[in-house]
This record gives structure tokens, C-alpha cells and sequence, in this order.
């Protein structure tokens, strides 16, 4: 066993450079992360299930050819988020429903990333279905915040956030619906993106035509972010909407940070009110922007109506998917789980046309401004992380919330546009939580948006104060 906890200080690309040298071999980067996990995941559990067994035979198997021949990632451990297929490895999606559920064979997208060197060896936690924005279930419990473990770490990727955040992964993939990848990046003080609709494949789904629902890369910095991207993106069959990987890398772009002319900064999309502190933090760092030389400007961009339109989406994708669930199971699922797909069964024609005229006004609006605009730029939560006893918000910043994901709209407006986003750090609150921002690009723009977001990663500089209390 060859454990080196320095490593686990590097950052993705740095760790890829050793393997590509063989100073380094999967084998180390696995024995690190399981005494890792020893340390922090009684106290986290960002990764409940384990599969070392799997990933070194599937180390082996890679170290068995050339270095050139080994992938992108060249045996980079990589967890996957528990909604996820892997062959062989418990995969529960957070519900007692398939709480002994073992699949044959992988999900599309793993496939993929395991083809370009990602070596799996853990579920990341989700809440059942990746129903919230809160990271519980009923099979695993609740995962916990690395920086105040009276904390919740997001969701519905919080395992993978807690997991970047408390050291037991480099880089880390996720998925986001109504901010699933962004909002508890921004808990956990961590990278998260979330690509445009058929940038990442995966399946078979019940839906291969769906575009809120998408998978992409998380990670502790942009660039390595971009790395993850490079080995999840790319045309899958089976998936009708995925887009052919670019002829430069995302990873090339984002070493060529290029700082944005012209930004445009929003409080709240026009749907949201954001907590004093956290807007504080925003408005400072958008202040840090102006003085390095990016022209900054007010936006008075309104997304208000986009909540109604989420919701009867999200409820038809959630009837589509688990129609049958709920007939088989309701005894055993969570009443948000149960809501949403019953909410999604009693939707009618008028509300799901009303739903798709409101989507392409919202996406014609947020379009036009980007034409003026290098990236918008907002807060991507309106709350620091609340206590993990708190199942959902129901009421923050002096409002009250109707539905358990409306303190989600911030994210979930963006959703809506199909315009890709990527959340980042921006600072930290006067009791040690992080705070993010969500940066907005043009469509199909995850080139320029990378090359915007590490231009402006540079200018924040350190943020944090201090490590996660379980480092």
C-alpha cells in the first residue's frame, strides 16, 4: 500500500502530468484516496459506496498498455453520483426503491470516461432522484458540509462536493437539473458546470430528448474542471442530442485564461432575492473585476417567469421517469419525490405549451444580453448552507418559498435557457461558508465561458480562509 496524503494537495492536472510520467501509478492515487476516506467519510459521507476492488483490476488493466495509450486521464480516479449506472457497483439513485440494485452493465457516459483513462471507484451520495437541492436519502443518510459539518453540502451533487471539498476526490461528475451541479459547489466552495444540452452524453434514458437534465464536471478549480470536460464530452450512440468534441480542448482553452471586456452582473435574475452577506461577498468580488480592468454593468435582466415553466417541465420529466415508481413504490419514497411526479401526471396541454413559449422568450432574452455582453455573472445560491436537520427552505430573505425547490430559482432559471454556466468561489461568509458565483456564457460557448471564468479565477486570487474543518 503506497499512501501519500501531499498528493491529494495537487491539482487534477498536476496528478495527470505524474501519471503520464509514471512517478505516480493509479494504485497510488487509489491507496491515497481510501486512507483519505478513512479519515473524513465517517464524519462527511460525501461516498458511501466504495469499489476499490473494481478500480485497481481496472488500473491493471490500464497500466498494461503504453502511457500514450492509457487516455486522457491516464488512471485519474473519478466518483460517480449515485443516479449513475456502473456495472458491478451499487447504484441505489438515493431510493429504498434500488437500495440492493446492482447493474450489468454502465451508463454511456461512464463507459466513456472510463475509455479515456477515469478510473471509478465510489458513488457519490444524491438525495432520492436528485430531488433537491439538499444531499439526504433513506439508504445513506445525510452528507454533510467539509467546512461545518452542521452544514448541508448542496445537492443534489453533494456528495461530489463534499467529496472535492473534504479531499477524497480530484475531480468528480455530476448532473443539474435545477442546479445540481452549482449549488452545492457553492456550499462546498468548489467548481461545478454545467455544460450546454448534449455537450456530455449519457444513458439509455426514458427520455433521450430531455434538456434540463444534463451530466458535467465538477472539481476544485476551472482548469481542472475543463479536464473532466474533455473526458466526458464527445457523441454517444443512443444519445440523439450529443455534440461532437471541439477540435481544441476545453483544457487548452482554460490555459488561456482571457479576461472578459464587458460583464454583466445581476442580484438576482429578477426572480431572486439573495441574503445581505452573500451579496456583499458578490458585489466585492465584481468590485475586484472593475479595479483589474473588466468593465462591469448593472444588469436588469428578468427571469421572473420562468418558475411556473420550470416547474411543469421538471414535472413532466419527473412523470415521464417514474410513472411506474410511483404506482410499485409510494409506500417507500419521499413526499418531495411523490409531489413532483404527481404534479408532472396531472399537467395539461395548455400548461406544457404555456411552459414551452415561456422557455423560448426566457432563452431569447438571456441571448440578447449576451450578444452585449462576454458573461453574466450572479450569486449562485441565495443562502448560505443551512443546517443538515433542515430537509428544505421554505422560507429565506424574508420570503416564503411554495414548493421545496423555489429557493433553487436563482439556478433553475438558467436551466431553463440551455446557456451553458459554471459556478466558482468567490469568497467566504464571516462564519467560514463559502460563497460562489455563477457565470453565464453564450450558447454552445464552454470554450469562451472557460477561457472567461479562469481569466476571472485568477483575478479573485485565494479566497479561502483556512481548510475544511476535516481535512
Amino acid at each position: 500500500m503506497s499512501v501519500d496524503f501531499s498528493l491529494i494537495e495537487r491539482s487534477a492536472c498536476e496528478v495527470v502530468d505524474l501519471l503520464r510520467e509514471e512517478a505516480v501509478s493509479p494504485h497510488d492515487l487509489l491507496d491515497t484516496l481510501a486512507a483519505q476516506a478513512a479519515r473524513v467519510e465517517p464524519q462527511v459521507n460525501a461516498l458511501p459506496t466504495l469499489c476499490f476492488e473494481r478500480a485497481h483490476a481496472h488500473a491493471n488493466a490500464l497500466l498494461k498498455k503504453p502511457v500514450a495509450e492509457r487516455g486522457l486521464l491516464c488512471g485519474l480516479p473519478v466518483p460517480i453520483k449515485d443516479l449513475t449506472d456502473v456495472a458491478g457497483v451499487r447504484t441505489t439513485r438515493g431510493s429504498l426503491v434500488y437500495r440492493d440494485r446492482v447493474p450489468e452493465t454502465s451508463d454511456a457516459g461512464v463507459t466513456l470516461l472510463e475509455a479515456r483513462g477515469g478510473v471509478v471507484y465510489a458513488k457519490s451520495n444524491t438525495p432520492e432522484f436528485g430531488s433537491g437541492g439538499h444531499t439526504y436519502n433513506s439508504v445513506f443518510g445525510v452528507t454533510r458540509n467539509p467546512w461545518d459539518l452542521s452544514r448541508s453540502a448542496g445537492g443534489s451533487s453533494g456528495g461530489a462536493a463534499a467529496a472535492l471539498a473534504s479531499g477524497t476526490a480530484w475531480v468528480a461528475q455530476g448532473s443539474d437539473l435545477a442546479g445540481s451541479l452549482r449549488t452545492p459547489s457553492a456550499f462546498c466552495g468548489v467548481v461545478g458546470m454545467r455544460p450546454s444540452p448534449g455537450r456530455v452524453s449519457y444513458g439509455p434514458l426514458a427520455n433521450p430528448f430531455d434538456t434540463l437534465g444534463i451530466h458535467g464536471p465538477m472539481a476544485r478549480n476551472v482548469t481542472d474542471a475543463a479536464l473532466l470536460l474533455d473526458a466526458m464530452c464527445g457523441e454517444v450512440d443512443g444519445a440523439p442530442l450529443s455534440l461532437r468534441e471541439p477540435a481544441t480542448s476545453f483544457l487548452d482553452h482554460a490555459r488561456r485564461p482571457q479576461r472578459p471586456a464587458r460583464v454583466a452582473f445581476s442580484e438576482g435574475l429578477g426572480i431572486a432575492t439573495v441574503e445581505p452577506e452573500i451579496l456583499a461577498i458578490c458585489r466585492k468580488t465584481m468590485e475586484r473585476l472593475s479595479t483589474d480592468g473588466v468593465s462591469v454593468e448593472e444588469s436588469d435582466l428578468d427571469l421572473s417567469a420562468a418558475t411556473q415553466a420550470f416547474h411543469t417541465l421538471r414535472g413532466i420529466a419527473y412523470a415521464t421517469n417514474y410513472e411506474d415508481v410511483l404506482a410499485r413504490h409510494r409506500d417507500v419514497l419521499n413526499p418531495n419525490v411523490i409531489w413532483n411526479i404527481e404534479f408532472g401526471l396531472q399537467l395539461d396541454n395548455r400548461a406544457m405549451r404555456a411552459a414551452q413559449r415561456t422557455r423560448a422568450e426566457l432563452f431569447y432574452k438571456l441571448n440578447a444580453l449576451l450578444q452585449r455582453y462576454d458573461v453574466l455573472i450572479c450569486p449562485a445560491s441565495i443562502v448560505l448552507p443551512f443546517p443538515v436537520e433542515a430537509r428544505d427552505i421554505r422560507d429565506a430573505v424574508g420570503q416564503h418559498f411554495e414548493t421545496y425547490i423555489d429557493w433553487l430559482a436563482i439556478t433553475y432559471a438558467l436551466t431553463l435557457t440551455g446557456m451553458p454556466v459554471i459556478a466558482i468561489p468567490c469568497g467566504m461568509s464571516a462564519s467560514g461558508l463559502p460563497v460562489g458565483i455563477q457565470i453565464v456564457g453564450k450558447p454552445r460557448g464552454e470554450a469562451a465561458l472557460l477561457c472567461a471564468a479562469r481569466a476571472i479565477e485568477e483575478i479573485i486570487g485565494t479566497w479561502a480562509t483556512g481548510k475544511p474543518s476535516v481535512f
